[in-house]
C-alpha cells in the first residue's frame, strides 16, 4: 500500500504543478491582451485630445468687434403668449 500511495503523491504533486504553469500562462496571456487594449484606447485618446486642444487653432478670423454689437437691435420677449388654446379639448 505504501508503495501504491508514493508514486500517486508524486503524480499529484506533479500534475498540481504543470497545471500552476499553465494558469500563469494563461493569465499573463490575458494580461498582455489588456494592455494591448489599454495602449489602443490611449492612442485614440491622445489622437482626439489633439483635435480638442484650442492652443493649436487660430479663432482671431471669428472674433467679434464689441463696438459692432451695439448697433444689433434688442428684441424685446412677447409676454402676451396665451397657451389656453394648447389645452382646449375642441
Amino acid at each position: 500500500m505504501k508503495n501504491l500511495v508514493l508514486p500517486l503523491l508524486l503524480a499529484a504533486g506533479c500534475t498540481l504543478v504543470l497545471e500552476a504553469e499553465d494558469r500563469k500562462k494563461d493569465e499573463d496571456a490575458i494580461t498582455q491582451q489588456h494592455v494591448k487594449e489599454q495602449l489602443e484606447l490611449e492612442k485614440k485618446y491622445a489622437k482626439e485630445q489633439e483635435f480638442y486642444n484650442a492652443e493649436d487653432y487660430n479663432f482671431s478670423a471669428v472674433e467679434v468687434d464689441e463696438k459692432s454689437l451695439s448697433k444689433i437691435p434688442k428684441i424685446e420677449p412677447d409676454f402676451d403668449f396665451n397657451m389656453d388654446d394648447v389645452y382646449s379639448d375642441e
